[in-house]
């Protein structure tokens, strides 16, 4: 019967729904936004990072891309790499006190970088990103660093990720890319030593092929799950049949045949 099939369609849609959740969990969609790669570095150290750009519009392209070094931690050596298809600009401002670098005082930084897309097929289409790399250093001694951007696309929409992380760590509607510093020299902190009975159990971390075993084996029992309440609904679904009689239009049920006139 068509209630029957419903039935089982539905338990069929909600056991696969389940085991989607179980397996692959939910997550609210991500804003992407403008970032700064790696988001980590330590104090006093040189590195190469790469201001990662999306592109959110499903029409327009992004054209340009403007980063400001903060000015609370300047930097005294930034250099650009160059990305096929873009121009690059820099303005640079003067700091008093000047920066040290290598023993040489530096009393003129780069305060902003200009990124312009030459033509359209250079430009960061809809669906795609582009990364655009930096070096810097030596990195100021602070705890973090703001990096507040501006992205302009071909429609002449510019979004502005400005906004610095607000505490608690609740992620602001417009964030600007962050990276943040650590002492130099730091080490993470000691793993704990441990117990007899810990050592005696058998490790989960670092056993990669035994995690991917386990991964494997849960799949598979979702899997086998499933199987057996699909089948479960179909032999529900035989059974209320038999019970209720065939539907309209179904045929005649068995001992219903016309006899011949005796």
């Amino acid at each position: 019967m068509i209630r029957h099939r419903r039935t089982v369609g539905a338990v069929v849609a909600l056991t696969l729904g389940t085991v989607a959740t179980a397996v692959f969990g939910f997550a609210a969609p991500a804003s992407a936004h403008v970032s700064i790669n790696p988001s980590e570095a330590e104090q006093g150290g040189y590195g190469r990072f790469a201001f990662r750009v999306p592109n959110e519009s499903d029409e327009a392209s992004t054209t340009k891309l403007e980063i400001f070094l903060p000015e609370d931690a300047p930097v005294g050596s930034v250099s650009t790499m160059p990305v096929p298809g873009w121009t690059v600009a820099v303005e640079k401002r003067q700091v008093d006190p000047p920066v040290q670098v290598h023993g040489a005082e530096i009393s003129e930084v780069i305060s902003k970088i200009t990124w312009t897309a030459g033509n359209d097929t250079a430009a960061i289409a809809p669906g795609t990103f582009q990364e655009f790399p930096v070096s810097m250093g030596p990195l100021p001694e602070v705890e973090q660093m703001v990096f507040k951007a501006l992205q302009t696309y071909s429609d002449g929409g510019v979004v502005r990720w400005i906004d610095p992380p607000e505490p608690g760590g609740e992620e602001p509607s417009a964030p600007a890319p962050v990276l943040t510093l650590t002492a130099a020299g730091q080490a993470p902190a000691p793993a704990e030593t441990p117990t007899a009975d810990a050592a005696a159990a058998p490790s989960s971390d670092g056993d990669e092929g035994g995690s991917g075993l386990a991964v494997g084996l849960g799949v598979a029992g979702l899997v086998a799950g499933l199987g057996g309440l699909v089948l479960g609904g179909l032999a529900f679904a035989r059974t209320r049949r038999a019970t209720d009689g065939p539907a309209p239009g179904d045929g005649p049920a068995p001992g219903d045949e016309p006899t011949a006139a005796g």
